[in-house]
């Protein structure tokens, strides 16, 4: 076996942990992608909740102003 077929099969022989490697590297990368979208989507939806809870109470303390309580 001379060197250049050594070389071959190594560098063929590192292609299935590469290409496995890839593949974990792109879903790990979708799920916390995923992950983060997830948790922006929630803080606007929890600060729009927050909001209108705030205009509620805002409001119910104008009427029982204006009715003297």
């Amino acid at each position: 076996m001379t060197v250049w077929q050594w070389l071959g099969d190594a560098f063929v022989s590192l292609i299935p942990p590469i290409l496995v490697g890839l593949i974990f590297w792109v879903i790990m990368r979708s799920i916390l992608r995923a992950d983060a979208t997830e948790r922006k989507v929630y803080a606007e939806i929890e600060a729009a909740e927050r909001a209108k809870l705030e205009r509620t109470k805002n409001s119910k303390n104008q009427t029982d102003a204006a009715k003297g309580k």
